[in-house]
């Protein structure tokens, strides 16, 4: 597989097979992450490897927050504020994407809730990893671990892998940092799902589209 074609053929996979992932395979992937590139080659990344029963303690805590319905603390500002085109656009026929192939209409919003808690458990997948930056960092390590994210998750591929980014688990940053025992000053920058795809699963048959080169380019020239 070329780099072109684990970047075409990756995608946010939503439902995953109960089959594990071994340590062995994880940290061979995380290995080979670990080679993005870094402002200074500072690295300023750390990964929290939650599996087995402590993924399930992780998720069980979550979900009796969650079943609060208190509305979360973000760790950070992941969305603009002011939506704007295309921007808005966009996400709206994201989100519709999802919720046709999980057959959730408009209406039900017991069902989409449901779906959104869902996020929390890392749609079940075997593994979750976390990813935190040590307080004291600056945006530019925002830059290099979207790198880093980027870097595992193409890694990921080799291993016959799926993932999918969260950055919902951000809106739980001060419940999983002292749950695991992190500085309340690190920031947690995203999650991420990882596992073996069920590929039968409705979630995991469509496809976002992306925009053409032209809309996002100017080259500059003679």
């Amino acid at each position: 597989m070329t780099v072109s074609d684990a970047l075409k053929s990756r995608r946010s996979i939503r439902a995953f097979l109960p089959q594990e992932v071994d340590e062995t395979t994880l940290k061979a992937l995380l290995a080979a992450a670990a080679h993005a590139p870094s402002g200074g080659n500072l690295q300023p990344w750390e990964v929290a490897v939650v599996t087995g029963r402590a993924k399930l303690e992780l998720d069980a805590k979550i979900a009796a927050v969650f079943a609060q319905g208190g509305k979360p603390v973000p760790e950070y500002a992941y969305y603009p504020r002011t939506w704007r085109e295309p921007f808005k656009l966009r996400r709206l026929e994201c989100g519709k994407q999802l919720y046709d192939a999980l057959k959730i209409v408009r209406d039900d919003k017991a069902g989409q809730r449901a779906q959104w808690g869902a996020n929390f458990r890392a749609f079940d997948a075997p593994v979750l990893l976390l990813f935190l930056v040590p307080g004291q960092m600056e945006k530019g390590a925002f830059v290099d671990m979207g790198i880093f994210l980027q870097s595992v998750m193409l890694a990921a591929l080799d291993h016959g892998l799926s993932t999918c980014p969260q950055a919902a688990f951000t809106e739980y940053a001060a419940l999983i940092k002292e749950h695991l025992g992190y500085p309340a000053d690190h920031v947690l920058i995203a999650g991420m799902a990882v596992g073996y795809a069920d590929l039968s699963a409705p979630v995991n048959q469509y496809r976002t589209p992306r925009a053409p080169v032209s809309s996002f380019t100017r080259f500059f020239g003679e």
